[in-house]
This record gives structure tokens, sequence and C-alpha cells, in this order.
């Protein structure tokens, strides 16, 4: 995530260099045909207008299309680390709560807690992963039992399975006296708020913007880098600076396409682009608090933000 306010103009260039080469191509052309006189008519800038206001239409209707589904992800990790938070504190707090049963086992119950909050653990780090499409699944081996990982790394959805797996182990401590008969009932709740959440990314995911608005945007984009020329050079012919159609042609493509480019890498979120939500960053968080929440005192690094970027 991208959290300085001010940009490198060069560094933003490189991102629309096709668009800028382009414009530099077609503006020169122009420039040379009508200074030898092999064009002499230039087009009426009312078409220029028009085909403007169509591209402007397009990238605002895909960047406030882009932003909602940014947004939504980030509302759904929002979700995430709240609900991880409230599961670790029901966990931790449940099972002490059982002290005074006369089956009480207090290695036992610190035994479940730490497996519980490593789980939860494990499960947002796997769901980082998989969103970002990644294969480093050896990150969450050490959050996980051996048998456990072992039946995990190879599934299909591997946070899915952890969830399982957590499933598993609060049904079996309700069956060993560690957690109590209506003790599942709000850790279900919160289990249920991870997959509602974990659906909601991955529909965000899998799901692409509509790819007409992707396709004629570009189609718009290019026309209109390839027509603006036509319909200046002769102004400013007229006033014997031609040449600065080059630059002024350069300029609105510049903004034209950035623009557009905003639109574009915002409508996926979970590409681990420095423009995504910062997922190591917020399972870092939620690693953290955790862990504190079980007493530890030698918690993972904090990230911080590192050149105005959050991973």
């Amino acid at each position: 995530m991208i959290l300085k306010r001010n940009f490198n103009p060069l560094k933003v260039a490189q991102y629309i260099q096709f668009e800028l080469f382009i414009s530099l191509a077609i503006s020169l052309l122009v420039f040379v045909a009508f200074k030898y006189q092999i064009i002499n008519t230039g087009l009426p800038f009312s078409i220029v207008g028009i085909m403007g206001s169509a591209l402007a239409i397009f990238i605002a209707f895909r960047n406030n299309t882009s932003y909602s589904r940014w947004w939504e992800a980030r509302t759904a990790w929002s979700g995430i680390t709240n609900a991880c938070r409230v599961l670790g504190r029901l966990i931790i707090t449940f099972t002490d709560s059982h002290q005074h049963q006369t089956n009480y086992d207090k290695k036992r119950s610190e035994d479940f807690k730490k497996e519980m909050i490593y789980a939860t653990i494990a499960y947002v780090h796997a769901m980082r992963i998989e969103l970002r499409k990644q294969n480093n699944w050896n990150e969450i081996e050490a959050l996980l039992p051996n048998e456990i990982f072992s039946r995990v790394k190879n599934a299909f959805n591997i946070p899915n399975q952890i969830q399982l797996y957590i499933g598993e182990k609060i049904y079996e401590a309700m069956s060993n006296g560690t957690l109590g008969g209506f003790d599942s009932f709000q850790i279900e709740g919160q289990l249920l708020a991870l997959t509602n959440h974990q659906g909601t990314c991955e529909r965000i995911k899998n799901t692409p913007l509509l790819r007409q608005y992707d396709f004629f945007t570009r189609i718009f984009l290019y026309a209109f880098i390839i027509v603006f020329p036509f319909a200046i050079v002769k102004d400013f012919m007229q006033l014997e600076s031609g040449y600065l159609i080059i630059p002024l042609s350069l300029l609105i493509a510049f903004i034209f396409s950035v623009m557009g480019k905003v639109g574009e890498v915002n409508e996926d979120p979970f590409e681990n682009r420095i423009t995504d939500i910062p997922l190591s960053a917020i399972c870092n968080t939620i690693e953290r608090d955790l862990k504190e929440m079980l007493g530890e005192t030698n918690l993972p690094t904090k990230i911080e933000q590192k050149d105005g970027y959050l991973p």
C-alpha cells in the first residue's frame, strides 16, 4: 500500500511508457507531415472533445468501481483482524473459566489455547499466501502440529482446511472438559465471520472487473492519443509553433493514461503490488496481537512502512 503523498514522475511514466511512446511517435509524425506539407488539413477540435468526454466517462466509472473493490477488500481484512482478536479472546477466557472444574487439566488447557491461537495465526497467513498465489507455505509450518501441516499443505483450499482443524479441536475440547458445552456457540460465530470474509476476498480475487470496461477504455485511450495531434496541429502551425504539439500531446497522454492506470491497478488488490492491500502488515499485526494475548513477549518485529510503502 502506498503511504507517501508525492510520487516521482519518472517512475510513474514507467507504468505508462507504451502509451507515451505512441503519443510521441504520432505527434512527431503529424508535425513532420504538416511541416513538409505532406498533410494540409487537420481535424476539428470538437471531435477530440467528444472522444475525450467519452474516455473520461469510462475512466471515471472504472476508477470508481476499482476503488470500491479495493475498499471492500480492505474492509474484509479489517473484519478478519477483528474476528481473530475476538476468537483469541474467547478461546483464552473460556478455557481459563473452567479452572474450578474437577476435570480441569492446566497443561491440557494451556496447550489447547496455544494450539488454537497459533492455528488462527496460521489461518491468516495462509489466506495471504493463497490470495497472492504464492507458494511459501513453509511460513505456516511452525504454527501447526506436524501431522496437521502434512494434512493441509496439499489441500486445494488450505485456509479452509485450517478452519476445519480449528473446529475439530474445539469440539474435542468440549468433549474432554477443556471447554464448556455452550462455549462453542460464540466461538462458532467468529469462525463464521472468518468464513464470510474469506468468501468476500475469494470473490474479489476470482471475479475480474467487467472486461468490457477494460477493453474499451484502452481502445478509447489509444484512439484519443492518436487523434489528438491532428486536432491541434493546424492551430499551432499557424502560430509558427508546430513543434509544441509534441510536448502538449505527451502531457495530455500522460494525464489520461495515469488516470486509466490508477483504475487498472486498484481493481485487483491481492496481487502483491505496491498499490495492493498491505496483507503482510495486517497479518503481522494479527500475529503480534494474538501472541501477546497468550502472554508471550518474544513477538515478531512489527512491519513498518519503508520508503512510503507498506507491504
